[in-house]
């Protein structure tokens, strides 16, 4: 059955599907509903979740073994399968076929995959998947669709976006729906509970070092520890909340560790940046970051970041840019961590 990307929320809380195809040329979009899927899983039990990337090497018959063992430890499982910008070839189409036709009521398979075309959708393994399942085509927005879905997540964050701000916001992002997000988030962290016009946006967007943060994020991610020193005093110095600085580390880490876990996959450099939605101008420095840092390396920052919010939420973190400190020339060493001194 088709349903749409904003119908997803509707038709997961009536219950859960068996199988989902999330079929896009949108990764954000694609990643969203995926994430919708495992969130209301986890709900309802799916504890153990399964990530499955079907590369030249692939063995489907892994896919068969996960879908119908049984396991002693967790009794629902969520199979995560990416078709890696590819269509199944006749192996995988069968094995497909083959669990649409024997439901597993204790599993759920996800598979993501770029858009589908008419051929896709009429072979037998998509109808067979189809027929039992939910299938979400996820498609560029546009006009009245994007200003709904800037809605929602204005809603979500708890934004107030008035006037013409949310036109000079899509004007800016011009419909990619990641960096929108990713100013949102942004927003949220910087401006929470505050009324923002089209005026004060515009102003926001040019004034760089409303921004600092993410010179920051590139000044990391390219190993320049003196620059990014030098950024995190004057964050230090505007009083900037270091939770925004956080964010903005953590984001990159989370960045790092996804295209590090694609390459070990397999994937090429340029594909897993289209599928994570990174600007051409911004590529050359996630690449100089894993020239760097391998995946071990990587691990660890998303774990210093962890400790810090642990940390400041809790209140045990009085002064945290030291720690900010710390964790920023982690990012740019290429030595093992030293241990981390964060001195009040």
């Amino acid at each position: 059955m088709r349903i749409y990307a904003n119908q997803l929320a509707q038709q997961l809380s009536r219950g859960l599907a068996p199988f989902y195809m999330v079929f896009g040329d949108e990764p954000f979009q694609v990643d969203e509903c995926i994430r919708h899927i495992r969130q209301n899983a986890r709900q309802q039990g799916f504890d153990e979740v399964i990530k499955l990337t079907a590369g030249a090497q692939f063995d489907w018959q892994e896919l068969d073994g996960h879908y119908h063992s049984l396991s002693l430890f967790s009794s629902r499982t969520l199979i995560e399968l990416d078709l890696n910008g590819q269509k199944p070839a006749k192996t995988g189409a069968e094995h497909l076929k083959r669990c649409a036709q024997g439901v597993n009521p204790d599993c759920i398979i996800v598979i993501r995959g770029m858009k589908a075309s008419q051929d896709v959708q009429r072979s037998a393994w998509f109808k067979a998947l189809d027929k039992e399942g939910i299938f979400v085509p996820c498609y560029p927005l546009t006009g009245n669709h994007l200003r709904r879905w800037l809605d929602n997540h204005c809603q979500r964050l708890g934004l107030n976006l008035e006037g013409d701000a949310k036109q000079v916001l899509l004007d800016t992002t011009e419909g990619n729906l990641l960096a929108c997000h990713q100013e949102l988030e942004k927003l949220a962290l910087l401006y929470a509970n505050k009324a923002i016009d089209g005026r004060t946006l515009t102003g926001m967007l040019l004034n760089q070092n409303k921004f600092d943060i993410f010179d920051l994020a590139n000044a990391v991610l390219g190993g320049e520890g003196d620059k990014a020193m030098q950024v995190l005093a004057r964050l230090q110095n505007d009083n900037t909340e270091p939770t925004a600085i956080a964010w903005a580390l953590g984001k990159e880490a989370q960045q790092l560790l996804t295209l590090a876990e694609l390459r070990h996959q397999g994937q090429d450099f340029n594909s897993a940046c289209k599928k994570l939605g990174i600007w051409k101008n911004q590529q050359p420095l996630y690449q100089r970051a894993l020239q760097r840092l391998d995946m071990a390396r990587i691990e660890q920052l998303c774990d210093l970041l962890s400790d810090f919010d642990s940390q400041f939420k809790s209140g045990k973190l009085s002064s945290p840019y030291p720690m900010l400190a710390h964790i920023s020339m982690s990012f740019c060493r290429t030595l093992p961590f030293s241990a981390p001194i964060f001195s009040e």
